[in-house]
């Protein structure tokens, strides 16, 4: 007999129901309908976009294998070296660490310690980053405009190329984007609310992205400091004082790890790979940091002017325009509309201040991007795709709501033009890639245009009736027309393999920019590898070669993929930007004996590595870091190393880049020290030293 009170609720009045199942029943029927103020239709829609954004982001995942294998080689030591995982080490003897903080690594680090080295312990974890940023991007901006916005806003962040790439795949920028959303919904949220605790935890969000990616999270920073000092429910000394104490948590969350990599003797951590003196400052400050800038970035890889061409046009180029571009545009137009539209509201109006730290993020996102004059590769820009869904999704709905007004459909009108034929010339850079797709987005937009300038000016008896068909038809076509040429790339993106350090969205394109001297980019991954990654006995012209001069011989590697997987052969390794993939013979015989030494080998250049310990899953030396360019080892610290007997093997590599920037050379005088002083054999193609042999 059930002893249910009269009090519980009509749908837990059901025979044998505990207070327990009750709760669940509340529970799960809160997480379906959702807020009580919103129309029924929102939650589920919501979760249909969360479910549709994970099986984008999680079918098919393992096709790309160790994707990235730099940092999946650092995960795979993160996961057997508890020192390795805490400073982001390429290796379990800590030899030398990744050229980037170890933040991404600790995620990926700890999900390959727990369910074991794989591709999708590795992989899942930016998957599911992907999905809470989607549903962090609706939650911010709904609060700000209105659920149909949020949604825009996610549906929009979910199917843009580079996002769905980088979600995919296992680079750091995957963690850096939430952590920036996450920053901006605080930011925002202590706007509404007036609360500066929501403040200090942006400047946690904002410290832990440094602690991803360095210096490049601060990019948000000037629109977000500028939406709350503009703003914020306070006196302006106050919105002073809450900056300056979001400030202080920005460096307590990221500069303690900071203050232990720069107290600790050097010889008692590795060496912080990408620095050119073991510091983490002079990573962050140089190469990581204004040298990505100004081109001054001693060791790293490129000519003069080796990143292609600056300026304001760069983001629109063949390179980089299917990856971000195809709505940067409208949320540019829909910003200016934005500040139109609210210009008469009260100083501290939230939906202003969205606008604001979207719109600033976006601007000196893209500024930066545009004229850096160091490396940058086509995936950076996953960075603008928040902003640009935000904005696109806020200064759309905000114009719908005002559609009775007859200048506001116009401008609509004129947004959805300007996407249409900027996304006919982009899939038209992709000939061959499901043609049609130009067609129905032609046709859409014209539609759309048609619609929504009609609904403006029609007059008569039934106008009022025809306006809202014409305006609905309108709708319906500028969606099929601003969305079909992303999503198409999207589906593309997720459907391809992507390996190597190098990756791009979408299908090839007619032309992109290279590196020294403008070779042609391959889509989909890998796409300046074709440099780096041929070798063979001494290498090519223009390439500078470690190892000897003779006899490298050569494993097939991963260079990248573009409607599949590209492979390249070079001196026993994958080239700079790509690993090695050994053969059968040569992994058995490094794992040999493997626990007498402290790494079972040593060879230039990290990808170099990551490919030997990624198929031994035992410590491989990474001489000279990524570039081969890094004094770590020296050659008296190799030399030593070598007599303590730490070293089993030496392998060979080639295809190292001689357009480097400065940079130590003791890579090459190791590889020539081994080579004078040791017996080369030749193992599946591969020159190897046995290094403790007399």
């Amino acid at each position: 007999m059930s002893t249910t009170s009269d009090a519980v609720p009509r749908f837990e009045r059901t025979a044998g129901t505990s207070p327990s199942t009750g709760r669940w029943r509340r529970a799960t029927t809160s997480v379906w309908r959702g807020r009580d103020a919103d129309p029924r239709w929102v939650r589920p829609v919501l979760l249909v976009l969360l479910l549709t954004t994970g099986v984008l982001y999680l079918v098919g995942l393992s096709e790309s294998g160790w994707a990235n294998p730099f940092y999946s080689a650092a995960a795979q030591a993160g996961s057997q070296s508890w020192e390795a995982w805490f400073y982001g080490s390429s290796d379990a003897a800590n030899a030398i660490t990744v050229d980037k903080p170890p933040a991404a690594l600790w995620v990926t680090g700890l999900s390959v310690r727990v369910f074991g080295l794989s591709s999708w312990s590795i992989l899942v974890p930016q998957a599911l980053e992907g999905v809470a940023a989607v549903a962090l991007l609706y939650a911010t901006v709904r609060r700000r405009s209105t659920p149909a916005a949020g949604l825009i806003a996610g549906a929009l962040l979910a199917t843009t190329p580079v996002a769905v790439l980088m979600f995919r795949f296992n680079n750091p920028d995957a963690l850096l984007v939430l952590l920036m959303i996450a920053a901006t919904w605080a930011v925002l949220t202590s706007i509404d609310t007036g609360r500066a605790r929501f403040l200090c935890w942006a400047g946690v969000f904002i410290g832990l992205g440094f602690l991803t990616k360095q210096l490049q999270v601060f990019l948000v920073l000037p629109g977000l400091g500028l939406a709350y000092l503009w703003a914020a429910p306070h006196g302006l000394g106050r919105r002073v004082r809450h900056l300056l104490v979001a400030g202080g948590a920005v460096v307590l969350a990221g500069g303690w790890w900071v203050a232990v990599v720069e107290l600790v003797p050097d010889s008692w951590r590795p060496y912080v790979g990408g620095s050119q003196d073991n510091s983490f400052l002079e990573l962050t400050f140089g190469y990581n940091g204004f040298g990505r800038l100004t081109g001054d970035e001693t060791g790293s890889v490129g000519a003069t002017h080796g990143w292609g061409e600056t300026g304001l046009g760069r983001m629109f180029s063949s390179e980089f325009g299917g990856n971000i571009s195809w709505l940067l545009p409208a949320a540019f137009l829909l910003a200016i509309a934005g500040f139109v539209v609210t210009r008469r509201a009260p100083r501290t109006d939230a939906h202003r201040a969205g606008y604001l730290a979207w719109a600033g993020w976006l601007l000196v996102t893209f500024v930066a991007f545009s004229f850096m004059s160091g490396i940058i590769h086509p995936y950076y820009t996953v960075a603008l795709a928040p902003a640009v869904a935000a904005l696109v999704a806020t200064g759309a709905v905000d114009l719908w709501r005002l559609r009775s007004a007859r200048w506001a459909l116009p401008v609509l009108a004129v947004v959805v033009a300007v996407s249409t034929a900027w996304s006919v010339v982009l899939l038209s850079r992709s000939a061959d890639f499901v043609p049609w797709v130009r067609w129905v987005v032609l046709v859409a937009g014209v539609l759309a245009v048609a619609g929504f300038v009609a609904a403006a000016f029609v007059r008569g008896p039934v106008s009022g009736q025809l306006r809202g068909s014409l305006r609905q038809a309108g709708a319906v076509a500028a969606a099929i027309a601003v969305l079909a040429g992303p999503t198409s790339y999207s589906l593309q993106t997720a459907s391809t393999a992507h390996t190597g350090a190098i990756v791009s969205a979408g299908p090839t394109v007619s032309s992109g920019f290279g590196m020294a001297g403008g070779v042609p980019g391959t889509r989909g991954g890998g796409q300046f590898s074709g440099m780096f990654a041929h070798g063979g006995a001494g290498g090519q012209t223009g390439q500078r070669t470690f190892g000897p001069p003779t006899g490298t011989g050569g494993t097939t590697g991963s260079a990248g993929t573009g409607l599949g997987t590209r492979s390249a052969r070079g001196g026993g390794a994958g080239g700079l930007l790509g690993a090695s993939t050994p053969g059968a013979a040569l992994t058995a015989l490094l794992e040999a004996d493997a626990g007498s030494y402290s790494w079972v080998a040593a060879t230039t250049g990290s990808n170099n590595a990551a490919g030997y310990q990624l198929a031994t899953q035992e410590p491989v030396m990474a001489v000279g870091g990524f570039n081969g360019t890094d004094p770590a080892p020296t050659l008296a610290q190799f030399q030593a190393h070598v007599a303590a007997g730490d070293i089993h093997y030496y392998v060979a590599s080639s295809s190292m880049a001689s357009t480097t920037s400065g940079g130590s050379d003791d890579a090459n005088e190791i590889s020539e020290w081994v080579a004078a002083n040791f017996t080369a054999t030749t193992v599946d193609g591969t020159t190897v030293y046995d290094l403790t042999a007399s």
